[in-house]
């Protein structure tokens, strides 16, 4: 069986090949130049191969340095992740949130900072991430997802299901041409989302003209090479920029509509294909103030749907330009 070579030469080599240099990898780790590039030489010599080269008066990395060094790299980080969970997961004062990234941004960070001022003595730790936990990875008490790729978890309860609106910077509409019903919203550009492959998709700008009875005429001058998003929340950002409208879900909108960064001129929802989900590890319960913050995270959810629900029975109404 082969041997790795130092653990110590790895490190000093990962540091060097981070910072671009022996001194500022020296300054860093807190050794000498001369105890880097001891290191160095030490790990040259292990693996047969010049790692670094001089590039007048600096030293670089090698081809064969640069390729050995992504790979110390990805390790190094791994190690630093995995030292970093077993540092929280020591702590029984923690509570960890995973979360997708824009309902994280637009909508969780801030309700979850204002419980966790109630709560000054619990560190939390919010994740954003596509990516749904591993059982078999570091302790994460909460997870927020969407869709059906939830289903088959024991441990999960609804949370609200969501709705998209139109919205838009109070700037864009033009005060000599106010918006007098839906269909106006066709002569400035829209912003679409898209979360395919990952999700499906939400309703799109054609599905919420159909919903309100836009007539089909009009519904084809939608324009198909609009402004598409990957993440809401950039989209989102982009309306606020004042880019265009963009058909967006309620939750991730409503914080911004009360600060007036963006409007709503119709109050019509159309609802997402799935709710969102809240689930939690079989032992998250164990912790007093985890069971505190589901009790208060499902509050907060109940509002939100009450929310939704209010702009959902608006579809097939009268259409009316809403002063939000």
């Amino acid at each position: 069986m082969q041997t790795l070579p130092p653990l110590r030469a790895l490190q000093v080599f990962e540091a060097v090949g981070r910072c671009g240099g022996v001194t500022e990898a020296a300054r860093r780790l807190g050794i000498s130049a001369g105890a880097v590039s001891q290191q160095m030489k030490l790990l040259e010599d292990t693996l047969g191969v010049h790692l670094m080269q001089k590039d007048g008066k600096r030293l670089r990395l090698t081809a064969a340095g640069a390729r050995y060094h992504e790979s110390c790299a990805v390790a190094f980080e791994s190690l630093r992740v995995a030292h970093a969970e077993i540092e929280r997961t020591k702590n029984a004062r923690n509570l960890s949130l995973s979360a997708l990234p824009s309902l994280l941004s637009k909508w969780l960070a801030a309700r979850v900072i204002a419980w966790q001022q109630q709560h000054p003595e619990l560190s939390v730790y919010l994740d954003g991430t596509h990516t749904e936990p591993s059982p078999e990875g570091y302790e994460i008490d909460f997870r927020v997802s969407y869709g059906d790729r939830v289903a088959d978890v024991n441990n999960a309860v609804e949370l609200f299901r969501d709705c998209v609106v139109p919205v838009c910077s109070p700037h864009l509409v033009r005060a000599d041409a106010p918006l007098a019903t839906p269909a106006d919203i066709l002569a400035y550009p829209l912003i679409a989302v898209d979360w395919l492959p990952k999700f499906a998709s939400p309703p799109s700008w054609r599905d919420w003209f159909r919903a309100i009875g836009v007539e089909e005429a009009d519904i084809a001058r939608v324009n198909d090479s609009r402004q598409v998003h990957s993440l809401s929340s950039v989209a989102i950002q982009a309306a606020i920029d004042g880019h265009g409208f963009v058909l967006a879900q309620s939750s991730m909108v409503c914080d911004d509509l009360a600060a007036g960064r963006l409007v709503m001129p119709f109050a019509q929802g159309l609802a997402l294909p799935w709710p969102y989900f809240l689930t939690w590890r079989p032992n998250t319960f164990d912790k007093a103030h985890c069971r505190s913050f589901h009790r208060w995270l499902l509050t907060q959810a109940k509002e939100q749907q009450r929310l939704n629900d209010q702009l959902l029975r608006v579809i097939g109404g009268t259409g009316e330009p809403v002063d939000m």
